[in-house]
């Protein structure tokens, strides 16, 4: 019996198959390569795309940071003068019970007065009207020359409701201005007016 020709069937059904098995291996490994580079493309964009979700989330738009313009445009700090008519040691006297009955407390480093008020975190501030803007410590009898009219600083609050300070310190520079029968000036150094008052009032 001669076998040759089923042998040589035999092993050429062998390498066909082999083959077969080689390029189902193949394609088999191609198809989980591509799969796998689909999925980490995908994650890529996803943590790309979430991170510049995060970045704008995390910076502020001029409109919700800074509010409206009329907000952005808030003076760092209100400021009012009361020049004295006749400076002197009545005035300097008076000025000094004036500001024991507010309960002011005297600063040694920037040689202001501070008020508490009803926002003693912004307090109002009394300083010397004139350069270098100066108090001598009044409360305690500090030599000096007459003081010739006063300057009265606050910080604007940062929310309306707590504009209760604006009100103390309206009402202050006005009983100054009567106390002393002195002139009032704005920050301008205009003389201020109810318009003044109201515009620090209302912020």
């Amino acid at each position: 019996m001669n076998t040759t020709p089923l042998a040589t069937t035999l092993a050429l059904g062998s390498l066909i198959l082999g083959m077969a098995a080689a390029a189902l291996f193949v394609y088999v490994g191609v198809s989980r390569w591509r799969k796998k580079e689909a999925a980490r493309q995908v994650a890529d964009d996803d943590a790309r795309s979430s991170r510049r979700t995060q970045s704008a989330a995390e910076t502020p738009s001029p409109d919700s940071s800074g509010g409206s313009p009329s907000r952005r445009k808030k003076p760092h700090q209100y400021s009012l003068f009361v020049i004295f008519n006749q400076p002197g040691p009545d005035t300097d006297e008076r000025l000094t019970h004036w500001l024991s009955d507010k309960n002011a407390t005297f600063d040694p480093l920037t040689h202001v007065f501070h008020i508490d008020g009803e926002q003693p975190s912004s307090p109002i501030t009394v300083a010397n009207a004139f350069p270098p803007g100066e108090m001598p410590d009044l409360l305690r009898g500090e030599t000096h020359a007459p003081i010739r009219g006063i300057s009265l600083l606050v910080k604007p609050p940062l929310r309306r409701r707590r504009n209760q300070q604006m009100i103390v310190y309206v009402d202050l520079a006005k009983e100054m201005r009567e106390l002393f029968d002195g002139e009032m000036l704005d920050s301008e150094r205009a003389p201020a007016t109810d318009d003044t008052y109201e515009a620090i009032i209302n912020g």
